[in-house]
């Protein structure tokens, strides 16, 4: 490129990608899956547009990651914008989790007729706030302290302790899950038994959607950390992963507080 046309900015002027139109088709081929699966017309659609959906997941932030470690596109004004990006996308998850605790909040705290006028419901056998639940606590408190030991080390060029916190980091996660799947299959409650159960299950089993997703964002980092990808100063993959799980482990907190402990 000759000097005349080399950029003069900070600023990252996205090329022209085929994966946003991709990502839409997909997402909406996924949408109607569903709906048919729902109604029992076919599950074949859920699955092509599920697979369309981790495409277009591994394409686009391919592209991303190779404007950001390759090409040089991540410059530090460009980073300021994916940070406030980022916390803007977590504060919209925290919107998402509130109406969760807005709805066990409001049947917990002005029990009705529905629930025979208490909380727990009569008939409900809850889950022992410090057996299993109080396990996946000290395991994501656990993974917390590792992600941060690994941001640190990588802050500081050790690479064998940034592969160390995430590797554990990712196990850690794996376990979390693992640990919530055997509580489910013990559950004395279904779905559809109720308010508790389903505030419950939407509550819980939504945060154990995004532990997987975070689980899976980091065992990305720890790929992308063999390979070399983050610097010192220049991480802000890992740092977005290392926000997003914080910010699970905060959720879990107020589930196992207000859901385990107090509503139990």
């Amino acid at each position: 490129m000759s000097a005349a046309h080399e950029q003069q900015h900070p600023y990252h002027l996205v090329d022209p990608s085929p994966w946003p139109l991709i990502g839409a088709i997909s997402a909406g081929i996924l949408a109607v899956g569903l709906v048919l699966l729902m109604h029992d017309i076919t599950p074949w659609l859920v699955a092509v547009g599920f697979a369309m959906v981790l495409v277009t997941m591994y394409g686009w932030w391919a592209q991303v990651v190779n404007e950001a470690t390759f090409q040089g596109h991540h410059t530090p004004i460009v980073q300021i914008g994916l940070r406030y990006g980022m916390i803007l996308f977590i504060a919209s998850e925290v919107m998402f989790f509130a109406a969760f605790f807005w709805a066990y909040f409001d049947a917990s705290l002005f029990p009705k007729e529905a629930t025979g006028f208490m909380w727990p419901p009569e008939g409900v056998v809850t889950f022992e706030a410090f057996d299993l639940p109080f396990l996946n606590t000290l395991i994501l408190l656990l993974s917390g302290c590792t992600v941060t030991w690994a941001h640190h080390a990588l802050q500081e060029g050790d690479r064998r302790g940034l592969l160390a916190g995430l590797g554990i980091t990712v196990i850690l996660g794996v376990f979390f899950t693992a640990l919530q799947a055997f509580e489910y299959s013990h559950a004395a409650f279904s779905f559809t038994d109720g308010i508790y159960p389903s505030t419950f299950y939407m509550a819980t089993g939504f945060h154990g959607f995004h532990v997987i997703i975070g689980t899976i964002f980091l065992a990305v980092c720890w790929v992308r950390a063999v390979k070399g990808h983050f610097t010192p100063d220049h991480h802000f993959g890992f740092e977005a992963a290392a926000w997003y799980w914080h910010f699970v482990d905060v959720v879990w907190l107020f589930l196992f507080a207000c859901v385990y402990w107090w509503g139990g």
